[in-house]
């Protein structure tokens, strides 16, 4: 596609760029100052340096990333792996971000276990979820105009809500927070493609220690402060 891909492109910037926006705003709540934290399938780590940035000095989180090969020009630090085992001991990051990457898997179950592994704390995972009428084709003709002109191979499996629900089951884990409808887009794009197509899970891995968001605990702070008044 050597005129479809430039056209694309172009027009998935404004697209992509509302797309980070809405994921920084709900993930970026979930960490903590001096978390570490791995983006998994970052590509170029835009969502990571922009997590980062949103953080910021008052609450400086360090992130990595990890793909099968490293592009160039990432925005991140970015480590290469095989594509079966993330190389990184137990319990290495405190948050691991699988962002729209499991429905390319040809094995997502055993990513997952990787990602459970690593992870000390959460696992954030944002894919889609087939909710509603021709959801299997919406999702299907996004995935494709999202990954076509970056040569990315779409497998065009996902999941209903009810599976998400039962693979956090069969890997142990426990769902801390969900969203089963989220405006990522533009109005026109996101009525089409957006709301219920669209799914984010916050996993627990069984066993993680108990840590509060910092603006969690500056409210808790501040309501004992309260009281005390």
């Amino acid at each position: 596609m050597p005129i479809l891909s430039p056209l694309m492109r172009i027009l998935h910037k404004p697209v992509y760029g509302a797309r980070l926006r809405a994921l920084v705003g709900v993930i970026e709540p979930l960490l903590i100052g001096g978390d570490h934290v791995l983006d998994v399938g970052c590509g170029y780590g835009q969502l990571g340096r922009a997590l980062a940035e949103k953080c910021g000095r008052a609450r400086p989180i360090e992130v990595e990333g990890l793909e099968r090969v490293k592009r160039g020009g990432e925005l991140i630090p970015v480590k290469e792996y095989d594509g079966k085992t993330i190389p990184a001991p137990d319990a290495a990051y405190d948050v691991v971000i699988l962002a729209d990457v499991l429905h390319h898997e040809a094995d997502p179950h055993r990513l997952l276990s990787e990602c459970l592994r690593v992870s000390r704390r959460l696992v954030v995972i944002k894919d889609h979820a087939v909710e509603g009428p021709m959801a299997q084709r919406r999702i299907a003709l996004i995935d494709w105009a999202a990954n076509a002109p970056y040569g990315v191979p779409c497998l065009y499996r996902y999941n209903t809500v009810e599976q998400w629900r039962a693979w956090a089951a069969k890997h142990g884990a426990r769902i801390a927070d969900e969203h089963t409808s989220m405006n990522l887009y533009p109005p026109l794009v996101n009525l089409l493609f957006g709301r219920r197509l669209q799914y984010l899970a916050v996993w627990e891995r069984a066993g993680a220690p108990v840590k509060r968001p910092l603006k969690d605990s500056m409210r808790g702070i501040s309501e004992r402060l309260e009281r005390k008044a």
